[in-house]
């Protein structure tokens, strides 16, 4: 049985959409861990750059990294490891990354 699971191999990542990116190049990845009842468990990355997003129903905890996360609304939280956000499906958000930003999911 599997008790602890693997935050720290790397990910295989993707560019992301041109549509989505605002500036640079920034590609992401992610890694399902594991399932809780019908929640799902992983890793997410992503390189230096900005992007728009589209949000899932999601927390997560950033790991490494730091970014800025901007909503639709103008609300605007500053990312840094230990950061705990509640997203909620359907929000629009624009993802500044400063460091590569590492976070475990909860969907």
């Amino acid at each position: 049985m599997q008790h602890e699971l693997d935050t720290r191999s790397p990910l295989d990542l993707t560019p992301l959409e041109e549509e989505a990116v605002v500036s640079g190049t920034p590609a992401t990845g992610f890694r399902a861990l594991t399932t809780v009842a019908d929640v799902e468990v992983g890793i997410w990355e992503m390189t230096p750059g900005t992007a728009t997003d589209v949000e899932a129903d999601e927390v997560f905890v950033v790991l490494s990294g730091s970014a800025t996360v901007t909503f639709a609304d103008g609300e605007s939280l500053e990312l840094q490891p230990g950061s705990v956000v509640r997203l909620h499906a359907g929000e629009h958000t624009r993802w500044t990354i400063h460091e590569t930003l590492r976070k475990v999911y909860v969907t």
